[in-house]
């Protein structure tokens, strides 16, 4: 019997949680895989967890207090289920990632054949696409030059958008859970380069697994079409870079280049046109 337990945080999303929650239970399993879902409900307002309960009474609901976050409320989720659980696997999902029926078995199958080719345990990162069937990637593995599109084959990544991906328990118990350095953001990218640090791998699924719509434009905190005053807030903000925690994954990863990447934010916030058309030179 393998036991994969699905973390999950929302807040304010009931309709694609249970969409979500829907795609999730439609998935067809490897013999003898059997799902545990963990969703921590971070302050819901719109009956969030009575519709889960009422249609899903299998998932373990555990409620936040509207400050977690992603990071946070993942990590609380993970908490939760390792505690309850040997699990072999641990699964993170986002409420507005669609699976697709084979999305599960996809990521199984390709972290046994890494395991089986290079005896390696590795990080498995489901490759979404904005829509159905469209082949336009939006989230999934990626390295420096940009996204990893599927092509048939296992690639290797060296950044994970933590929609959709497949953990085992081999790597849990080695790295952890994910950092309490972060609230929101960076979490994803963080688990993934200590992973590498450690000396495994991370890699993308061959083909898109799931489907979650990208969040279209530049980023509010350096968006010319947002006041400066709410730029500068949002510079500060889990909801927008929150540059202390940038700081500190920066710092983390990419020693005395930190610096640089502190000082292009500051300006991409406070002079987002003139940093743009200087980027585009």
């Amino acid at each position: 019997m393998i036991n994969i337990a699905v973390l999950l945080t929302c807040h304010n999303r009931k309709e694609k949680t249970l969409i979500c929650l829907q795609a999730l239970y439609s998935c067809i399993l490897p013999a003898n895989h059997f799902l545990s879902v963990f969703l921590v409900d971070d302050g819901s307002t719109d009956g969030t967890t009575k519709a889960v309960e009422g249609k899903f009474p299998e998932v373990n609901v555990y409620l936040g207090n509207g400050k977690l976050f992603w990071n946070k409320g993942m990590s609380l989720a993970w908490d939760k289920a390792s505690n309850s659980l040997d699990f072999d696997f641990y699964l993170w999902l986002n409420d507005d990632t669609i699976l697709k029926e084979s999305s599960i078995s996809e990521m199984i199958e390709s972290y046994h054949e890494v395991l089986n080719d290079q005896q390696k345990h590795t990080i498995i990162c489901g490759a979404c696409e904005n829509r159905t069937d469209s082949g336009i990637f939006s989230y999934g593995g990626k390295n420096e030059s940009g996204p990893i599109i599927p092509n048939g084959q296992l690639q290797s990544c060296t950044y994970i958008n933590g929609n959709a991906v497949l953990v085992s328990k081999m790597i849990f118990r080695a790295i952890g859970n994910l950092c309490p350095d972060y609230t929101h953001i960076m979490g994803d990218f963080d688990y993934g380069l200590r992973a590498i640090k450690m000396g495994f791998k991370c890699y993308t699924t061959k083909s898109f697994v799931a489907v979650c719509p990208p969040n279209e434009g530049l980023p509010a905190w350096c968006n010319p079409n947002t006041p400066l005053k709410n730029r500068w807030q949002l510079l500060h903000s889990p909801k927008g870079l929150n540059i202390s925690e940038y700081i500190i994954f920066r710092k983390k990863h990419y020693g005395w280049k930190w610096i640089v990447f502190a000082l292009k934010a500051y300006a991409r916030a406070i002079f987002p046109s003139f940093y743009s058309k200087l980027s585009n030179k």
